[in-house]
């Protein structure tokens, strides 16, 4: 779905198609819906529709990070959460 500018409209799609985003597809949209938001010109409405597929987008990209994290963790041998430091 587009907006009349061309532009891909911020409405997010079902949550089933978001669990298939890679962190990196996460991560780019994000940051589309960053810049549009900082180059302004949006309604009211749209803001706050950009702003919560934002959040969903944030939120997805921890959870790819967590996720690698802990694979990481896994496979060194290190207990999940600890860094050699601590």
């Amino acid at each position: 779905m587009t907006a009349d500018n061309g532009e891909p409209t911020a409405a997010p799609g079902p949550a089933s198609d978001d669990e298939q985003l890679s962190y990196e597809q996460a991560r780019d949209e994000l940051i589309q819906v960053v810049q549009r938001l900082e180059a302004g010109g949006t309604t009211l409405e749209e803001s706050l529709s950009l702003w919560e597929r934002g959040e969903a987008l944030a939120r997805i990209c921890q959870t790819r990070l967590e996720g690698a994290r802990a694979r990481l963790d896994a496979a060194s041998g290190r207990p999940e959460g600890r860094t050699e430091d601590s």
